[in-house]
Order: structure tokens, then sequence, then C-alpha cells
């Protein structure tokens, strides 16, 4: 299984041009021209909205991400992104965007006019010509991954995400990254990504970790990964499927584990667990998720295990919505019906629930069992 997943990675690489954009941007803030790039999913959708994912040194990261963004679209049902990139290696010229004062460890002038261009030109630009979700994540590597910081020092992230992989700290970052998460109510994601190999930077780095760890904040979505086998320059190839897992697992759909250890747990209805997971992901992301049938089933499932019939009747009407030409909704109702005592109306619903489409396990002849169960019981 993981030699095809390679290779299905593998062959997502070689489409990636032909849906990449390749262009100079103009910048007043620089005054100069930068090389971006941008990844529009192919069946781009003006309805829909695509959360923005910026990659900084997009030579090294852009494909990885772009990737990683589609095999995760078309496996783990997270959303379709948008992923735009700036180059930053002729040059050396991340050694410029990304400087800092080594009196104050604070970007430079001309760091700063990156940071002014990325957030007041770059950012925009995207936002007025492109449906963009207002979730935003920013992946970097080294002096860039040390740059995205920065914005964690504004009053209000302009990012909800930040992958941020082995950074080359400037002073006092270790302490300063911690202090401004915690000072966050906004739901903030952090990943950290570090390699086994030491540098110069590996004891700051974990003692920036041990710092966010010990915030407790329920805003604050961190994670670390210390990949023993890489070094310095490998990391960057590590973690990033770890990171969409970490950021976007909440767009998966309910698995055997999260199944047992939170469907069933959960004190509340089970339907209730349902529609939180729901209203989150569009708090977060901005997105309306499309209900996916793994979910109705699993929470079937759990009304059942769990005998919470109650949950049967707002799953019934969610299902009448969204598989209108099936009989999942009736068919739930009709149980709902007869769990609570009123074989007339289960009977009635199950006769509808008959001539709809099957759907999954649902068969016409499950339908007809259950309206001759009923019949043979009450004589109707």
């Amino acid at each position: 299984m993981q030699r095809y997943i390679v290779l299905f990675a593998f062959f997502i690489c070689l489409g990636i041009n032909a849906q990449v954009t390749q262009e100079i941007f103009e910048s007043f803030k620089l005054q100069e021209r930068r090389d971006v790039k941008y990844y529009i999913p192919e069946d781009y959708d003006e309805e829909k909205k695509y959360p923005l994912i910026i990659v900084l040194d997009a030579e090294y990261l852009f494909d990885q991400v772009v990737a990683t963004s589609k095999f995760y679209s078309t496996f783990h049902g997270t959303p379709q992104m948008i992923v735009a990139g700036i180059n930053q290696n002729e040059d050396s010229i991340r050694l410029d965007d990304c400087a800092w004062d080594e009196e104050n460890g604070l970007p430079n002038e001309k760091a700063k006019s990156f940071f002014e261009f990325l957030g007041m030109e770059f950012i925009p630009f995207l936002d007025l010509n492109y449906k963009t979700a207002p979730f935003k994540m920013i992946v970097g590597y080294d002096i860039t991954a040390n740059f995205q910081n920065y914005w964690l020092f504004k009053e209000n992230s302009l990012f909800n995400a930040y992958v941020n992989i082995s950074p080359t700290l400037a002073p006092e970052m270790e302490t300063r990254v911690p202090s401004r998460l915690a000072a966050f109510d906004k739901q903030i994601f952090y990943q950290l990504i570090l390699e086994g190999e030491k540098n110069k930077y590996t004891s700051r780095i974990l003692e920036m970790n041990k710092s966010i760890k010990a915030i407790e904040k329920e805003s604050l979505h961190y994670f670390f990964n210390q990949h023993e086998g890489a070094d310095h320059i490998s990391i960057a190839t590590y973690g990033m499927g770890q990171a969409f897992d970490n950021i976007f697992g909440m767009f998966k759909p309910i698995s055997p584990k999260e199944y047992k250890t939170k469907l069933l747990t959960s004190e509340e209805p089970v339907f209730d667990y349902l529609q939180n997971k729901y209203n989150t992901i569009e708090d977060l992301f901005g997105i309306t998720k499309t209900v996916d049938l793994n979910d109705i089933m699993a929470v079937y499932a759990g009304s059942r295990k769990k005998e919470d019939f109650q949950s049967l009747k707002p799953l019934s009407e969610l299902c009448k919505r969204e598989f209108p030409e099936t009989m999942l909704g009736f068919f739930f109702e009709g149980e709902f019906y007869e769990q609570s005592g009123e074989p007339k109306k289960a009977l009635k619903t199950f006769e509808k629930a008959f001539i709809m489409d099957e759907i999954d396990f649902l068969t016409k002849e499950m339908a007809l069992d259950k309206i001759d169960a009923i019949k043979a019981d009450f004589g109707y």
C-alpha cells in the first residue's frame, strides 16, 4: 500500500504544471518584480470557497505542498485549496527577504517591506481574484520558517495555521512565539517540524516547544514532530502529510477510531456530535462541508448502539435534504417512529422509504421486512 501511495503522489506531481500559473508580480512595497506561482484546483468553482496556502521558499516547497493538498483532498475529504508560492532562491534573496536586526530580533528594513508585500499586496490580490475562504495557512523552512512567526506579533494574526519547518530562530524567538500564541483567543494551528540531527538552533527550538506545550488554551492547536532520521536538508521533505493530518483532520470522515473513542463516549446526543463536528468545520475554516454518507452511517450506528433513538429524527431530516432521492431519510424516520411506539406512523413512513432509491446497505427488501413485521405485530 505504501508503494502505491508514493506512486500516486508521484503522478500527482507530474500533473501539477497543468494547473499552475507562473508570473511576475510587480510590487510597489518592494519596488521590484517577484516570481510567483499559483495552483488553482482544476475543477475550480466560483460558487465555492477555498482555503489559501502561502508557500515561502516556493522552489523547494511549492510542489510538495500542492501534491499533498491534492492527495488529501482526494482521499481524506479535506477541502480543495488554492496554493500560492513566492520564489526566493535566486541570488539567495530569501536571506534579504527574511533578515532580522541582530539587536532586537525584528525584521530589518528590507524584510519589513517583504512582510508588507505579502500582507498588503500579494494576499489581497489573491483574495480579490479568487474565491478564497477566510482560513489561511503559511509554510516556511529554515529562515523563512522563522519569518512567518512575525505575523504572530500582530494584534490579529493574518494566518490561521503555521507550518514551521526547522526554523532558524531570530533572537528571543523561543520566548516570543509561546508568549504570542498564549495571547490569542483566535483559533490558531501551529505545526513545528524538527530534524533529529542537532544544529545550533536545536536546543532553542526544543525550549520553544516545551513552552508552547505548557500553554493551556483550547484555541491553540499545537503539534510537534521530530524526525530522528532527518538532517537539516532532508527535513524539508518530512512531515508535510502529518501537518495536513493535524491541521485538517477535522475534515476527515468519522473513522472507526473516532467512532469508538469520541462518538460513542460523548455524553451529548449522537446527532449533536455530528452537528457540532460540521459547525466546527464551518467556524474554523469558513467552509460549509457537504455531509459525508460515511458520517451519516456512523451516527445511525451510534444511535442504535447507544439506544439514542431520538437522534434518528433529526438525522432523518438531514438525509431528506442531503440525499433526497434515496430511502435514507424515510427509513431512519420509520425507525424513529417504531422505537417511539407509533406503529401506524412507522408503517406509512417505511412504505415511503420502499419506493425511494436504495443506498449503501439500505435496500427495498429491508423496508419491506419492516412493513411486514409491523403488519404482523399489529394486524394492519
